[in-house]
C-alpha cells in the first residue's frame, strides 16, 4: 500500500508553498493557519504573513494588534495569539524539545513541524491521515505524512470517497462503503462566533466605547486577551 499510495502522490500531490521549505517557523506558520481552515484559503494568506514577518524573531517583536488585524478573515483568532507567543519562546530560548509546551501547539501541530521541518521519524495525524489509516487499514511510515493527507483531502473523503480514484482500493477493506456524516460545528450565520468576530472587526478599526459594543461579545474577547477593556473603552492588545 505504501508504494502505491506514494507514486500516486508523485503524480497526484498538491503543491502547496510550505511544502517547499524546512523552515521549522514557515511550517508552524502554515500548520496554525490550517487548523479549521481550508488549505486554498491559507495559502495566500500565508505568502502575505511571511513576507510581513519572516522569522520568529520578526513576529515576537511585532506589535500584538498588528498580529491581531492580519489574522482577520482567518478565523479562530486566539490562534493569532498563540503563534505570536510561541515565535517569542522560540526567538529567546530556541525551539524545544518538546513542541507541545509552546502555546498553541498539540499533538498533531507537533508532530507535523518534527517531521517536515526537523526529519524526525514521525508520522503526524490529522483528521485526513486519521481517516484513510482507519479505512485502509495500511501500514505507512513517516515518509507518508503529506500523501496521505492530500488522500484523505481529495479522494478518500469523509462521507462518500472516490474509491475509483484511489491507489490504495485493490487492498482496501472499506471500498465502495458510504459513511454516516460526522457531527458539525452549527452554522456561522447568527452564531455567537460570529458576533465575537463583528465585534473584534469593529475594535480592530479603532477603540471603541464599550456601549457601542455586543457587551457578551466583548467579555469573551477579553477572557480569551483578544481585546482589552480599560475606562470604559475597548481596544486590540498592544
Amino acid at each position: 500500500m505504501q508504494a502505491e499510495l506514494l507514486s500516486w502522490f508523485a503524480k497526484n500531490g498538491r503543491d502547496l508553498p510550505w511544502r517547499h521549505t524546512q523552515d521549522p517557523y514557515a511550517i508552524l506558520v502554515s500548520e496554525v493557519m490550517l487548523q479549521q481552515t481550508q488549505a486554498a484559503r491559507v495559502v495566500p494568506r500565508y505568502l502575505a504573513w511571511l513576507e510581513r514577518w519572516p522569522t520568529c524573531e520578526a513576529l515576537a517583536a511585532a506589535p500584538t494588534a498588528e498580529v491581531i488585524r492580519a489574522w482577520q478573515g482567518l478565523g479562530y483568532n486566539r490562534r493569532a495569539l498563540n503563534l505570536q507567543r510561541a515565535a517569542r519562546e522560540v526567538a529567546a530560548n530556541g525551539w524545544p524539545e518538546d513542541l507541545t509546551t509552546m502555546p498553541g501547539v498539540g499533538p498533531y501541530t507537533a508532530a507535523a513541524v518534527a517531521s517536515f521541518a526537523f526529519g524526525l521519524p514521525v508520522l503526524p495525524e490529522d483528521v485526513n491521515v486519521r481517516r484513510v489509516l482507519e479505512r485502509s487499514g495500511g501500514d505507512f511510515d513517516h515518509t507518508c505524512g503529506q500523501a496521505l493527507m492530500d488522500l484523505g483531502a481529495t479522494v478518500c473523503i469523509a462521507r462518500v470517497p472516490r474509491c475509483a480514484e484511489c491507489p490504495l482500493a485493490q487492498s482496501c477493506p472499506s471500498r465502495g462503503r458510504r459513511f454516516e456524516p460526522l457531527g458539525r460545528q452549527g452554522p456561522f450565520e447568527g452564531s455567537f462566533r460570529q458576533r465575537r468576530a463583528a465585534t473584534l472587526r469593529l475594535v480592530a478599526d479603532r477603540p471603541r466605547h464599550l456601549v457601542e459594543l455586543d457587551a457578551e461579545a466583548v467579555a469573551a474577547l477579553e477572557r480569551d486577551e483578544l481585546v482589552q477593556v480599560r475606562d470604559q473603552l475597548v481596544r486590540l492588545p498592544t
